[in-house]
């Protein structure tokens, strides 16, 4: 079947290929009434418009890029939907890559974004990434770019996340007020500056509740379910005393939880756990796992809403970096009650 093309619509009502064209983008020019002929005639045509070539013409896409380190984690997954719901109520469509934690992938999501002519992206950064001069370079070029989650001042550009200063100490205060005076803390690369705040919480709890600050309690290892087993492995081996356990984490969190129960250790009786995230699976574990929830959803929709924002103002880098900080929300389960 031959494609209907504009050509096609001009000749059916008799009009220039330019009206057409003018009257398919909405432009001010062209009358209200060529404007609904038009379309009409273009839906009984079957007419289909070729975006690319409209975007070409107009300078816009209509698309914005998201830049995420995993969808393997519903966190993510989380955050994407809210960013997705609110740009499409908002006439935008997303373009998705993953980084899967990996600097150079990060880099070649940008290079993509960039060839596609996104109008925009919003990025988490990967753990693996230490030199942020692609991200540096999008803000001089003046490509707006919005940060979620994992942050980074030094690129100074807007951001959404979760207290996560708040977060950790909430969660260690939880611990303490469960009656545990030696509580480790397994954590992760201290560059990246959400889990450097939640070891800030997690201290300034301890020096609040009159604990001593214990480095031997502190461990530090790649996001995984075997850094929460290795780290409960090692104090058992090493006789160090524990009661308390607070992840950066939940995947971490699921590690200790398996490790504490193959050793036979009580929870939450001898150790309380908690972790970070709130992921889907810590409800339904046994025991179910105490977390501390960063309202995934409503950050995708935060990020998405001051995004169009600021490049409705068109004034994108004019001001100081508008930022965005929720509250984190304490979840009680059975594994720290």
């Amino acid at each position: 079947m031959k494609k209907t093309t504009i050509h096609d619509i001009a000749r059916e009502l008799n009009i220039t290929f330019s009206t057409v064209a003018k009257a398919l983008n909405d432009h001010p020019r062209i009358a209200a009434a060529t404007k609904e002929a038009v379309r009409e005639m273009a839906i009984k045509l079957n007419y289909q418009q070729n975006k690319l070539a409209s975007s070409l013409r107009s300078g816009r896409t209509g698309i914005v890029g998201v830049l995420v380190p995993t969808l393997d984690v519903s966190f993510f997954s989380s955050v994407v939907h809210g960013i997705e719901t609110v740009m499409n109520e908002n006439g935008y469509n997303i373009l998705l890559y993953q980084s899967k934690e990996i600097y150079e992938d990060e880099i070649r999501g940008v290079d993509t974004f960039l060839q596609t002519r996104v109008e925009g992206i919003i990025s988490s950064v990967a753990l693996s990434t230490k030199n942020y001069d692609h991200f540096i370079d999008l803000k001089k070029r003046k490509i707006p770019l919005l940060m979620f989650d994992r942050t980074v001042d030094e690129i100074g550009v807007p951001y959404v996340r979760i207290d996560d200063y708040g977060g950790g100490f909430m969660a260690t205060e939880h611990l303490i007020k469960q009656g545990c005076k030696r509580i480790v803390h397994i954590s992760t690369d201290q560059q990246v500056e959400i889990f450097k705040e939640r070891l800030r919480g997690y201290k300034e709890a301890l020096l609040k509740y009159g604990l001593p600050i214990d480095e031997s309690l502190i461990f530090y290892g790649n996001l995984s379910i075997e850094l929460g087993k290795n780290c409960i492995k090692k104090l058992v081996d090493e006789k160090v005393d524990f009661d308390g356990v607070f992840a950066f984490e939940d995947y971490t969190g699921l590690g200790a939880l398996k490790e504490l129960k193959d050793l036979k250790i009580n929870v939450p009786e001898q150790v309380k756990v908690i972790a970070f995230a709130n992921e889907a699976f810590g409800a339904h574990i046994t025991p179910s796992m105490s977390t501390v929830d960063q309202q995934t959803v409503k950050m995708g929709e935060e990020a998405a809403r001051l995004f169009l924002k600021l490049i409705k103002e068109n004034k994108y880098y004019e001001n100081a970096p508008e930022q965005i900080i929720l509250d984190p929300i304490l979840i009680q389960r059975e594994s720290s009650q």
